[in-house]
């Protein structure tokens, strides 16, 4: 039976000289800011290319800049990514030694924060039972990006995933809109519905400081639904409760609703689900993310629920 070789084993110095080397085009350069002597540089770049069985360096000699090949800059992005994360555990590691309680700060909706936080932060926690996870309630995208950029948030959830200079997204899952009804409602009797069944009918609804109501208002109107708004909330609880009481029809984010409080309640994925309405992670990109960051988001990426069918 044939077995495959190991992979060799990068090490963090050798990643070092190809970063150092990349961003200063030049090896005398590099071997000064790294405190190594020019041949020993080249001594661990040669090794890093010969264990990658890749040319990764440009070399044109006399005055010209080292440049990286695309082998050489998909390794040194890598790389990168790499020792920011050694770094990150090791202030991590420094972090506890000095008493200190470690905190992510994390950007949710009502919906994050209830249907997806609770699974993920019970995996987290049984490999990081110090750290504090703080759940700032935020409104909107551009609300996390902020906080983001201004250090106010570690990771937050958007409903994008349209790319932006601030932060990089990570795509978690997908909240379509759902109809929200009473079981024996009219509205649960018709097959296959679609918006155009909340016309003209008693709806209850977000109140308009949230974004996402707005954009669905927005949306009836461009489809030209006109639901009578009898009742607004800002709470998941209390419009649920309302609705099983026969006070209107619904229309919210699947997450929201993930769960129903009431036995006499049923949603509905509307025919024209009118595309998707992504749920996403984004993280700063200004600063490097730190091993508890990293391992948050893939409790939450592992523990997300998945989308309806």
């Amino acid at each position: 039976m044939l077995t495959s070789e190991p992979a060799p084993l990068v090490t963090l110095r050798e990643l070092q000289a190809l970063v150092a080397i990349s961003e200063l085009g030049s090896f005398r350069r590099a071997a000064a800011r790294l405190g190594y002597t020019q041949s020993a540089l080249s001594h661990q770049v040669a090794t890093l290319e010969r264990k990658l069985g890749r040319r990764l360096l440009v070399r044109p000699g006399g005055r010209g800049a080292v440049r990286l090949t695309p082998a050489g800059d998909a390794a040194c992005s890598r790389g990168r990514r790499a020792l920011g994360e050694t770094e990150a555990i090791l202030a991590d590691i420094e972090a506890t030694e000095r008493g200190e309680r470690l905190q992510i700060r994390v950007g949710v909706s009502q919906s994050t924060a209830s249907e997806v936080m609770p699974a993920a932060l019970r995996a987290f926690r049984e490999l990081h039972p110090g750290v504090e996870v703080i759940l700032n309630e935020v409104d909107g995208d551009e609300a996390v990006l902020v906080g983001l950029a201004r250090g106010k948030l570690d990771l937050g959830f958007v409903r994008t995933l349209e790319p932006d200079e601030r932060a990089e997204l990570v795509h978690i899952s997908e909240d379509p809109w759902v109809l929200v009804t009473r079981r024996d409602s009219a509205l649960a009797a018709l097959e296959d519905p679609g918006m155009d069944a909340l016309d003209g009918t008693e709806v209850v609804a977000w109140t308009l400081r949230w974004r996402a109501q707005r954009s669905l208002e927005e949306l009836w109107s461009r489809l030209g639904v006109t639901p009578r708004i009898v009742y607004r909330t800002d709470d998941n609880l209390a419009l649920q409760r309302l609705v099983a009481s026969g006070l209107g029809d619904a229309c919210v984010g699947y997450l929201s609703v993930r769960r129903l409080v009431d036995a006499s309640l049923t949603w509905i994925l509307p025919r024209d689900a009118l595309g998707s309405r992504p749920v996403a992670l984004a993280l700063p990109r200004a600063r490097p993310q730190t091993a508890t960051v990293a391992a948050l988001v893939a409790a939450i990426r592992s523990q997300a629920p998945p989308a309806p069918r």
